[in-house]
């Protein structure tokens, strides 16, 4: 999978995909209103993203069924944003401190919730 240019991502917002294994699956693709997203060939192959496309635009984060997507945002001085799909409750709240975790789990480091969205109604398929 590609990765956006230092210059991409010196732009704004863009999409992260980690789909962990090929099933067939798009809902990205169709949640995408620039057509950012394609999954090239069979729908089990793994999406791909166009990057000078993709605005950022969060909607295709609440439509993976596998919470594999997440958006970067690298132009804040300070620190970077990334927005995450987050299914558990209690809600985190903004202002929060939570513990940031690698893939496998491990506590990374401490994060602060600056916002909390909720995702549109829709049906997933």
């Amino acid at each position: 999978m590609s990765e956006p240019t230092a210059e991409r991502r010196a732009k704004g917002p863009y999409v992260v995909i980690e789909c962990p294994e090929k099933i067939p699956c798009n809902p990205c693709v169709e949640a995408c209103p620039n057509k950012a997203i394609s999954i090239p060939g069979s729908m089990i192959e793994l999406p791909q993203i166009d990057y000078e496309k993709c605005t950022g635009c969060l909607l295709c984060i609440p439509r993976c069924p596998g919470l594999a997507i997440f958006v970067i945002d690298e132009t804040p001085q300070e620190y970077s944003i990334v927005y995450i799909p987050y299914e558990f409750l209690p809600r985190p709240k903004k202002g929060d401190i939570v513990s940031g975790l690698d893939r496998e789990g491990k506590a990374l480091c401490k994060v602060e919730i600056i916002k909390v969205i909720d995702s549109p109604k829709f049906d997933h398929w």
